[in-house]
């Protein structure tokens, strides 16, 4: 006789999972794209659900879907910045509830058991899986933030500050996250001195969270145009460089650490730029080029203990600090909103060196 005062728990609204696609296998139609639907991540009880509100463009989806980085299965949703407001939790969620503000990043999955995992370097996970153009074990693939929604475990699932908002957050889950954790890991702060090779969306976030964390900056662009932007980023030296390294004489010895984001290193005068290090200075590439870097010499390396290497994305203790950083210090990424119907024009911008720095699509398909 009490059923009145009960009722059965109202299910969440279901979400359409469809997003901008690459279909066509024709190479000339790279940046063609198509609204597909497609079928998301199998929810389980440590899964988050959200709604897409925003999607950062990122030169890794150009790599992508012009196949540089290899062929790649179609049809194709890309996109790995993401900004949504949760849907839906699992039981075993914690601190994520629905209405939250969250983001995901270029890392979508880990095994969760590794060494790796267990240390916060979930991202060198042997068996991570990427955001999009990735398969879980049960062989759903992995679709990206050029659409309507996304399921992701919760250890990938990264909440907003009150600071900063969506547009302004997007960026930073990739682009933001990939030098953060480089320059927190070698000791970017007050004291340091730290290069910057190529200021486009990568390198701009580089300056900004340098300069935020204490560390004087040197950028080092090979763009004239740019000088102007760059020091009103924050960076403290501009350097324009050339393909023989020339410019590298006045500064050897003088940097603890340089960020390489440069996407084009096939004249790059890699010996010149590890000149700069003082002793055991390292040079880290964040940047993934299509094409092969220059050869190196042992002499090039022994004059002072330099070291080139390389860093992944970032894990989510960082991602953490990185967000409460840019909310605390007020850093405002130089962003362009498009919606998202104009991906194709993203796109080509990006490949083209044409965004200043980084575009985000808002969403227009719901």
């Amino acid at each position: 006789m009490l059923s009145w005062l009960w009722s059965k728990p109202t299910p969440p609204p279901e979400l359409e999972f469809k997003g901008y696609a690459i279909t066509s296998e024709d190479p000339a139609k790279w940046s063609d794209f198509s609204v597909i639907p497609f079928t998301p991540k199998t929810f389980t009880a440590t899964d988050v659900e959200l709604r897409i509100t925003h999607c950062g463009v990122c030169g890794s989806d150009i790599h992508t879907i012009t196949a540089g980085w290899g062929e790649f299965e179609r049809p194709m949703i890309v996109g790995h910045e993401i900004v949504g407001v949760v849907t839906r939790v699992g039981e075993k969620v914690k601190g994520i509830r629905p209405g939250d503000r969250v983001g995901i990043g270029a890392q979508i999955a880990s095994c969760g058991e590794c060494r790796a995992c267990k240390t916060d370097n979930e991202q060198y996970c042997p068996d991570s899986i990427e955001t999009y153009n990735g398969t879980y074990a049960d062989g759903v693939r992995t679709m990206g933030g050029y659409s309507t929604a996304i399921r992701a475990d919760e250890r990938f699932v990264f909440p907003i500050p009150a600071g900063l908002s969506s547009a302004d957050a997007a960026s930073m889950f990739c682009a933001g996250l990939t030098v953060y954790s480089p320059l927190v890991r070698n000791g970017a702060g007050p004291g340091k001195k730290v290069g910057v090779v190529g200021i486009g969306g990568l390198g701009h976030y580089a300056i900004l969270f340098g300069k935020a964390l204490g560390a004087e900056i040197y950028a080092f662009s090979s763009s004239p145009t740019k000088v102007d932007d760059i020091i009103t980023m924050g960076a403290d030296h501009v350097v324009i460089t050339d393909d023989e390294g020339k410019f590298a004489a006045k500064y050897r010895e003088k940097l603890d650490l340089i960020i390489s984001t440069r996407d084009g290193v096939k004249t790059m005068p890699l010996a010149a730029f590890l000149s700069m290090l003082w002793v055991g200075g390292k040079l880290v590439t964040v940047g993934l080029p299509d094409e092969l870097f220059p050869a190196l010499s042992g002499m090039d390396f022994t004059g002072n203990a330099s070291s080139f290497g390389g860093s992944n994305l970032g894990c989510k203790k960082e991602a953490m600090e990185m967000l409460h950083l840019a909310a605390k210090k007020g850093i405002k990424p130089w962003i362009e909103e498009l919606p998202m119907k104009d991906c194709k024009k993203a796109v080509e911008g990006v490949k083209a060196n044409k965004v200043r720095y980084r575009y985000v699509l808002s969403q227009d398909l719901i």
